[in-house]
Parts: C-alpha cells; structure tokens; sequence
C-alpha cells in the first residue's frame, strides 16, 4: 500500500467509545501514512463515557493500528486530555516505544515545540466536572442528531450539515472562548520561549502565528475526529492541516513510501480493556 513519509503526526480528540467517533475514516487516514513519531493529543479514549456495551470493532482496529506502529519503530507519545484524564495516574510510563506523558516538548529542526491538550486552561472542566460530564453526553447526543438529519439530507440530495459548528458560530461565549483559549495558550508559549505551541480540546484545527508585546509563536490545533476530520502533520520543517474527505485523502506535498500493509498484531488492547479498573 502506498504510504506518505511523515516527521509527525498529531491527533487528538479521538472520543473512542462514543457514537460520535469516526474510527473508520481515522483508519484510512492512519493507513495512509508512515510517521517517524505519532503524537496522541489528549482524549483518544473518552473514558468518561466509556461503557462496556459500546465499544465497536472499528475502534479496537484504531487502537491495533497504534500498537502496530510503535512494534514497527514509531515513537508514539500518548499525552492525556480531560476525557481520558485517569490515565495521567500512568504518567511518564513506557511501553516500548509507547509514552504516556501530560505534556511533551520537542526539538524540531532547531525550533522549541510545547505540546498539550489544552484542558488546563477550560474553567468549565476544572471546576465543575460534572457539567462538563454532562455537556460531553450532550454533544454525543447532538453528533447522533446530526448524523440522523445528514442521512435524510443525502436521500433528499442535499448537502451535509454541521449544527455544532453552526452553534458554535453563532453562540459569541463559544467564539469568545475558542480566541481567549487560543491566546492563552499562545501567551504562555510566547512567554516561555517556545516556537510552536500544538493543542487539541476545542475541536477547532488551526495553525496560525500570534504575536503579543513579548514576541511571537506559532500557535497550532489538531482539531479532531468527530466532526472536522482533521490531524497535523510536520515535514521538511514545514507544518499542514490534514482534512478527511469523502474520498479519503487531502493532496498535500509530501513524499511516498511503498509499504507492505501488515495488521497482525496480538490483541494487547483487548488485555488491556479488560484488566483497565476505570
């Protein structure tokens, strides 16, 4: 199968093990690519939803395919989010090439990269987790909606439409939110002599240079794979937004590998969902 070189990969907001998930087009997408290092950006699994009853094929496969990267020599670093935040009692663990970690700096070419979920700087889930618990189980239920009007709009011809995206356009404490997050997270990097600052949590992909009285950095989110479909990926020192579509790939300018596909990996997901106590 052909497969594209890339430096890094980062993913995040995942959600496995809620309905919202697109684990089928995370796949295609993680099939396609040959990373020297895949950075895991908070809330992979969404353990506060996680429920023995639900937790489908296609989302172990994700979770196979991860493992088989890290048997084959990619560095994976998995940094904890809110959504899988019981994972952080595990921190500084590793697996082989496997790395659980709260936050992770790298030297790329020369350039400070800070990555983190993001989680810190949200009020919402710091001090009332219970409403944030309950906004995710919202938001699942609203992605199922979403999915139900989809499926009638396609048999109608019709185009596919987002309501989370149009809430969040059209709700000012939402866009409010999403800047001051951007701009925190950008200060504090800025502050701390960090080139590039890499986040996940707001389900907003973006890569874009901030500026403020200090100095600059380029402050960059991998968005997610519920609705945007999106991951980041560096290479010959340049970073790109990835975006799923329909047909499965984004052009983007980087080089190819041929690669034999090989998924025979021992289920040591399955032994670790059933002895995980969370």
């Amino acid at each position: 199968m052909l497969k594209r070189k890339v430096d890094i990969a980062v993913i995040s907001d995942v959600h496995l093990g809620t309905y919202g998930c697109r684990s089928k087009e995370l796949l295609q997408y993680l099939n396609s690519i040959h990373p020297k290092k895949l950075i895991l950006n908070g809330d992979i699994i969404d353990i506060w939803q996680f429920r023995k009853s639900y937790f489908p094929k296609a989302h172990l496969q994700v979770i196979k395919k991860i493992i088989a990267f890290a048997t084959k020599g990619t560095k994976v670093y998995y940094i904890t989010g809110n959504h899988d935040e019981k994972l952080r009692k595990f921190s500084n663990t590793k697996m082989g090439n496997i790395q659980i970690l709260d936050k992770l700096v790298l030297n790329l070419d020369g350039k400070k990269a800070w990555f983190f979920h993001g989680d810190v700087f949200d009020a919402s889930v710091q001090h009332a987790k219970f409403f944030a618990k309950l906004g995710g189980w919202g938001y699942d239920f609203l992605i199922l909606l979403n999915q139900l009007i989809n499926w009638i709009l396609l048999k109608m011809g019709r185009e596919k439409y987002s309501l989370s995206k149009k809430i969040k356009a059209s709700v000012k404490q939402a866009v409010k939110f999403i800047s001051n997050f951007e701009k925190t997270a950008s200060d504090l990097a800025i502050e701390n002599e960090f080139d590039y600052v890499v986040c996940g949590h707001i389900h907003q992909p973006q890569i874009e240079k901030k500026t403020n009285t200090k100095g600059s950095c380029m402050y960059l989110n991998s968005g997610d794979w519920v609705e945007n479909l999106t991951a980041l990926e560096y290479n010959n020192e340049l970073w790109n937004i990835y975006v799923h579509n329909q047909n499965g790939f984004k052009n983007t300018p980087l080089n190819t590998v041929f690669e034999e596909d090989n998924d025979d990996v021992t289920d040591l997901l399955s032994a670790m969902l059933m002895h995980q106590k969370i």
